[in-house]
């Protein structure tokens, strides 16, 4: 039961978030790095027609632009192992791979370069919309998440501290666990400060005087 109640808060997200998704390609801006070809053309001209702002380039900028939100990037044998800052586990705006070969160190280069979403050569007019919108519905799921964790880690690590403030009060004015936490949420309260705050504090002069008592 609980996997069914979590698959449904899944399903429920992306429907909330699919129509704003689809919407907002309209007014996306996207970098096509392609060399002049028909596959180049077709894509450039595809996008347009979706109503996206198009920019075209060959090879790839080892910087992105700041006003770039979607990324179309041909993969090349001759190119494969060509590497941007923006590319990579972590790319900063959704990726699309066009491929024109389907072998090991092509997909091993559209992987590695971070690629959300792929277009297989001769490129054609579906399949681009798809492609686009699983990109950066995929990307937006990802940053989420990411965004997610780092607030789980920042919970954890001040979860720690208050635990470690909370022992050393223990230690020191020998109190019990419970009045230990009473007086850092006090403390707190009359500075106006977060508890982890007050317990860095504590670490931090405990710190100090440990390092002061020493021979």
């Amino acid at each position: 039961m609980p996997r069914d109640g979590a698959d449904n808060g899944v399903a429920g997200r992306v429907q909330r978030s699919t129509p704003d998704l689809l919407r907002n390609l309209r007014t996306s801006r996207v970098m096509v790095f392609h060399p002049k070809d028909a596959d180049g053309e077709m894509l450039a001209q595809q996008l347009q027609r979706i109503g996206c702002q198009v920019m075209t380039m060959w090879p790839p900028l080892p910087e992105l632009p700041d006003t770039v939100d979607v990324v179309f990037c041909a993969v090349r044998p001759d190119h494969a192992a060509v590497s941007c800052a923006w590319m990579g586990a972590e790319p900063s705006v959704p990726l699309i791979a066009i491929v024109n070969y389907e072998n090991p160190t092509v997909v091993d280069a559209a992987l590695r370069m971070g690629a959300l979403a792929v277009l297989v050569s001769p490129v054609r007019s579906a399949g681009i919309l798809s492609s686009l919108a699983m990109a950066k519905h995929a990307f937006a799921e990802l940053s989420e998440g990411r965004r997610r964790l780092v607030r789980l880690e920042q919970k954890l690590q001040s979860a720690n501290q208050i635990s470690e403030a909370k022992a050393i009060l223990v230690r020191t004015r020998n109190v019990s666990d419970r009045e230990a936490y009473r007086v850092i949420r006090e403390q707190a309260m009359s500075k106006r400060v977060a508890t982890e705050e007050i317990a860095r504090a504590i670490i931090h002069a405990d710190g100090i005087l440990s390092f002061q008592a020493r021979p």
